[in-house]
């Protein structure tokens, strides 16, 4: 065994033990104990060496000793950033204005996996860094469903809690039109109907993980009561504290002459958020609060009044849960309490179009009701046990964002992490250098 030990250099056994260690730690947070069989993988790899992992190396091959290096720079970058990427930290980009003032478009954030513990993905088969689509392909999805995982999450520092900025899949996502890829094909079918939207457009099911990814502020955690009354937002009967950075859509009318740019562009209010009709001098803007209160003082402005939509039965097409049992639209909401894991409900016809979308599709239950009796896999039933936690969430743009108003709740599956820093703002309203807003690069996400 001695002489058997002698064979091999000080360094490549410093080295196998080095990695052997991070990799035990690996698996113990994995919690799957079959990875252990990889330790022989890295005794081949530091020591025996039987096995040409490195294909490429092989001499005569690639005679080059340049395009040898840059192929073995290439592979350890990928494994690297793909695995940093599944289990530590990914970037993700703003392309919307629905958390302004929170976030920009054009903003380019750190998210932290390892928050609320990264999620193992559905379907590991796919194409390098690539969410939905092959690049440039437009159509082509990136991954294969030959091998598909359940849902699992590793272990994580935190829990989510209320306030946060969350990156997660967006819930109803998991079809999708392809003509119209930004649009929920729920809300399609409940304005033009099931039928022609099949029968007119190119429908693509997407698994969990391949979802679109959406980013908001969660309001609500299980538990929670949620409740907005003309556009503001109560939990627990709590009024939800100013971040400074919330805006809601305003009508300023002035007295005939116009705002001027130089105004606009003091207030570091964008381009696409400014909508002016000149026959009535009125203006439709999105404003944080102090800036409500900045345009109200101009002196050529008359008022300044913020929209709130006061017809109950305007959602009952386009705000969850659809249903004329509950009249509500964006800014009159709930109240509505968020289910979480072994939370048990009374369950009942009333209620049930609040809950239908997490028995059946996110948790995976038949239902039916038959003489106005619930069945819940085939069984009769008066409650309902939640398998999984929830999350309400709402964007910091209130009039200006697609969130829980408009489609429900979060399931815990579809979390991908934790929004943590800007690294980098570009607006796209300008040209470089112009366009680079440094005041915003590296600055933490609250």
């Amino acid at each position: 065994m001695e002489s058997f030990l002698r064979k091999f250099p000080a360094g490549s056994w410093t080295g196998f033990a080095i990695t052997s260690v991070l990799y035990i730690l690996w698996v113990i947070w994995h919690g799957n104990p079959w990875f252990l069989f990889g330790l022989a993988i890295l005794f081949d790899l530091f020591l025996t060496k039987r096995v040409r992992w490195f294909f490429w190396r092989k001499e005569g091959l690639i005679k080059s000793r340049l395009a040898v290096e840059l192929i073995d720079a290439a592979v350890f970058g990928l494994i690297a950033a793909g695995f940093l990427r599944i289990f530590f930290i990914e970037a993700y980009s703003i392309p919307t204005s629905s958390m302004e003032r929170s976030l920009l478009p054009g903003d380019y954030l750190f998210v932290s996996k390892v928050n609320y513990g990264p999620k193992l993905p559905n379907t590991p088969l796919s194409f390098p860094f690539a969410h939905h689509t092959i690049p440039f392909t437009g159509r082509m999805p990136s991954y294969l469903e030959w091998i598909t995982m359940p849902y699992k999450r590793l272990a994580g520092i935190s829990g989510v809690k209320r306030d946060d900025v969350i990156v997660f899949n967006f819930p109803e996502g998991d079809t999708v039109v392809l003509q119209y890829p930004d649009q929920s094909y729920y809300a399609l079918i409940r304005q033009y109907g099931r039928e022609f939207i099949h029968e007119k457009f190119d429908l693509q099911t997407r698994p969990v993980d391949r979802k679109e990814n959406y980013i908001k502020r969660c309001v609500g955690v299980p538990g929670d009561t949620i409740l907005i009354t003309g556009g503001h937002l109560y939990v627990n009967g709590i009024p939800e504290p100013d971040n400074g950075n919330m805006q809601y859509e305003y009508f300023i009318q002035t007295d005939g002459t116009g705002i001027s740019d130089d105004v606009f562009a003091g207030l570091d209010i964008p381009e696409h958020s400014i909508k002016f009709n000149p026959a009535r001098s009125l203006y439709e803007l999105t404003l944080t609060d102090d800036k409500t209160d900045m345009i109200a003082g101009l002196p050529n402005v008359l008022s300044v009044n913020r929209y709130e939509n006061r017809n109950p039965y305007s959602g009952i097409h386009t705000i969850f849960p659809f249903h004329r049992n509950y009249p509500w639209n964006e800014d009159h909401f709930g109240p509505l309490q968020v289910p979480g894991k072994a939370m048990e409900i009374e369950l009942t016809t009333s209620n049930l179009p609040l809950y239908h979308r997490i028995i059946t599709l996110y948790e995976g239950n038949d239902l039916e009701i038959i003489n106005n009796n619930i069945y819940i896999n085939g069984v009769q039933t008066s409650s309902y046990r939640f398998s999984m936690d929830y999350y309400f969430v709402l964007g910091d743009n209130r009039h200006n964002s697609a969130d829980s108003r408009f489609w429900g709740f979060v399931p815990e599956d579809h979390l991908v992490g934790k929004a943590m820093m800007v690294w980098l703002s570009i607006d796209n309203d300008k040209s470089f250098p112009k366009n680079i807003r440094w005041e915003r690069m590296f600055k933490s996400i609250d």
